[in-house]
């Protein structure tokens, strides 16, 4: 079986972005009144499915996707914290529907109603409803609510201890993931998403997060930003700060995928990080959609990418399959079920 860890539901239909329109304007104008949820058929959803990610992912070989709301849309800037919960509820409700559709191909990871500085309680009771309620195996974790001003505490701080309880408790993991850049410096897709990624090892690096909860498991998309490229660096950081190495303090804990769009880049980050940490993901349909002149190919089919590792059998085996079902239990407990 091949699991995609990391796919996102960019193609939603027109109804469910109305109705997040609405609700920021009632923001604006709280004279409007509360936007009734948006009406959305089956057969919406099944068509923006249908010829957008399942027919990808059947074309490219894929089997399962771990789908979520889009990142770029979870918009956890914005700071009333009532407006967060209904639009998480609104899109995880759209998650579940998704998944209750296409069963063979979709399972859920969910949207937190996170605010800059926000309590954590509302995200909390969300990921519980998601995974109790809707079958979902995980979540999506936002380490920088303010959009690219970084106001939050680090992740290793006790700020966030609250929502590991949880995860710990329901046995889930998090993907590390950024929603929209509100800092003109930073382009959404081409610096923050990847800035997070890689601050967030950082922090990881700098605490004892691990030690407090040996059992939470940390999914840091994008192939790991910038810390492949860099893993000297980050071994020699944590020598110079005196810290553990980084194979006994973060990577019994944390994992990257395979959403890198080059073959080199994908060469370089199986050979500097162990196979036993690596989860197969495409990001489809994310940030890169179209075909690479200069192969042919779409850059987001990152299958290709890892079909010409030549890895082993096992090897295979474990970058896409098997490390996901290891790192989301709720999923393999699933796939066991069915």
């Amino acid at each position: 079986m091949i699991i995609d860890c990391h796919g996102h539901y960019t193609t939603v239909p027109p109804a469910h972005k109305a109705f997040r329109e609405a609700q920021l304007a009632r923001l604006a104008d709280p004279r409007l009144p509360e936007p009734a949820p948006a009406d959305i058929s089956d057969e919406a959803i099944r068509e923006t499915i249908e010829n957008n990610q399942l027919k990808l992912l059947r074309e490219r070989g894929g089997d399962l996707m771990i789908f979520s709301p889009q990142a770029s849309t979870m918009e956890h800037h914005v700071p009333d914290p009532a407006t967060a919960v209904g639009w998480a509820r609104a899109c995880n409700d759209l998650i579940h529907r998704v998944v209750g559709l296409f069963p063979d191909n979709f399972i859920g990871v969910c949207q937190l109603p996170q605010t800059p500085g926000g309590s954590l309680d509302d995200s909390v009771d969300e990921l519980r409803r998601c995974v109790e309620a809707l079958g979902f195996v995980g979540c999506n974790l936002n380490p920088d609510p303010s959009g690219g001003h970084w106001t939050s505490p680090p992740l290793t701080n006790r700020y966030w201890y609250p929502l590991y309880e949880a995860m710990v408790a329901l046995d889930v993991p998090a993907m590390i993931h950024v929603s929209a850049s509100c800092n003109p410096n930073f382009h959404a897709l081409g610096a923050h998403y990847l800035n997070a990624d890689t601050t967030a090892f950082m922090q990881l690096i700098e605490g004892d997060l691990f030690a407090d909860f040996p059992q939470l498991r940390l999914v840091i998309p994008h192939g790991g930003g910038a810390v492949p490229y860099h893993w000297g660096r980050y071994r020699g950081l944590a020598d110079r700060l005196g810290r553990p190495p980084l194979h006994e303090q973060v990577m019994k804990n944390v994992f990257f995928d395979t959403c890198v769009y080059h073959q080199a880049g994908i060469d370089l980050l199986h050979e500097v990080i162990d196979v036993d940490n690596i989860l197969f993901g495409s990001e489809m349909l994310g940030a890169v959609r179209a075909i690479d002149p200069e192969t042919g190919f779409y850059w987001d089919d990152t299958k290709r990418y890892v079909d010409n590792l030549g890895l082993t059998d096992e090897d295979r085996g474990k970058v896409f399959e098997l490390n996901a079902r290891r790192v989301y239990p709720r999923l393999d407990a699933h796939l066991a079920r069915a």
